[in-house]
């Protein structure tokens, strides 16, 4: 980067077809005079089971470019099959100094970038955290890519690890999801603690698959001797089977179900909650990268029950409780010296938004972006 020019980032971000989900994050980069950010995100986008079409151009410092893709939606591997057609066009335009991209190193749009990038630094942004060997010929593009990687933004150490072990030895910049403070707050500051005179409610957003371990809390409220209520918000394959175990433990009174929310009506729902559940279940397959619920759950003053899969117990922190997992005794068990004793929870609801407030910010987010494509930029320049 010349001294008389900002440095040019193309962020390529499937996850900022929305701004609610992805784009906002980029906000704080506006103000900066060092930076000049370009964004390219999917015209339409599908992810589990829904069409999203991406949010106007219009967002203020910053140029989105909204390009159709190709193999939208080819079969289980549809978020790594698609690319964009105009990315040469776009990259010859702006001759970026740096390219990021928000999606995993072995997809199909890593491995265009990469060929397309020319003298630009590479920076790769990685949440997969379960190391396996990939089909062909996912794993042969890993490989390429994360070669010609000059940076990677990893959501968690076991994120960095499968990088490593895939062959990256270059520099690594941790980094989060940052929570739209805007949308997701606590809707009055807690400065007493509630009162323990109804029943202790706790919540889920998210899929509902099997994984998401919502069996174990059902089976903590049918064991435990506290008057737990549960409400779900999410839609998924597992439905059918919690709602006929909802049945058969006679709790149909005490837990509640409702699809898909706006971001504005899943925090007044959060906001109504004395703590959110994020059970996940560890298998082969499956490892929570980073669970952004909680931190929705945490900058609302809700603390998080969370399982140890993964990520899940650094992102609670503070601000929450952790249990084994598959472990429904111990959550009955937590349950019930929660619902006796609102003074616990109470700190815990202080501590949860001061975990938010000191890590998952959007301006933190930023920082974490600007510092990684600014030394991947002089370290490439280094090196000629």
């Amino acid at each position: 980067m010349s001294s008389d020019r900002a440095l040019r980032v193309l962020s390529i971000a499937h996850p900022a077809v929305s701004r609610d989900a992805g784009r906002l994050r980029y906000y704080p980069l506006a103000a900066r005079r060092d930076l000049d950010v370009h964004l390219v995100v999917p015209a339409v986008w599908q992810q589990f089971g829904r069409t999203l079409v991406a949010d106007p151009p219009d967002d203020p410092g910053l140029s989105v470019h909204v390009l159709p893709i190709r193999l939208p939606h080819a079969g289980p591997m549809s978020w790594y099959l698609h690319f964009y057609p105009g990315l040469g066009r776009v990259l010859n335009e702006l001759a970026p100094d740096v390219v990021h991209l928000w999606e995993e190193p072995w997809s199909i749009v890593a491995l265009q970038a990469q060929f397309l990038k020319k003298k630009a630094a590479l920076v790769m942004e990685v949440d997969q955290n379960i190391l396996k060997r990939l089909p062909p010929p996912f794993e042969a593009i890993r490989k390429r890519v994360l070669r010609q990687t000059d940076h990677v933004l990893s959501r968690s150490p076991d994120a960095t690890a499968v990088v490593r072990a895939r062959g990256y030895d270059g520099p690594v910049t941790p980094i989060g999801y940052g929570v739209d403070q805007t949308t997701f707050h606590a809707s009055a500051d807690p400065v007493a603690a509630p009162p323990c005179a109804r029943a202790f409610k706790i919540g889920y957003v998210g899929r509902l698959v099997e994984e998401k371990g919502l069996d174990d809390a059902l089976d903590a409220m049918a064991r435990s001797a506290a008057p737990v209520s549960l409400a779900i918000i999410g839609e998924g394959p597992h439905e059918n089977c919690l709602r006929q175990r909802v049945s058969e433990a006679g709790l149909s009174d005490r837990v509640t179900f409702q699809g898909w929310e706006t971001p504005a009506k899943v925090a007044a729902f959060l906001q109504n909650l004395d703590a959110l559940v994020l059970l996940t279940r560890t298998t082969k397959t499956v490892r929570e990268q980073f669970g952004r619920v909680i931190v929705e759950a945490q900058a609302c003053g809700i603390p998080v029950i969370g399982s140890q899969s993964g990520a899940i117990p650094d992102v609670v922190g503070d601000g929450g409780w952790i249990v084994p997992e598959r472990d429904p005794d111990s959550l009955a068990r937590l349950l019930e010296r929660l619902s006796a004793d609102p003074a616990a929870v109470h700190a815990k609801r202080i501590a949860a938004r001061r975990n938010v407030d000191a890590r998952f910010t959007y301006d933190a987010v930023a920082d974490a972006l600007a510092s990684a494509w600014i030394a991947a930029d002089a370290a490439k320049k280094a090196a000629i």
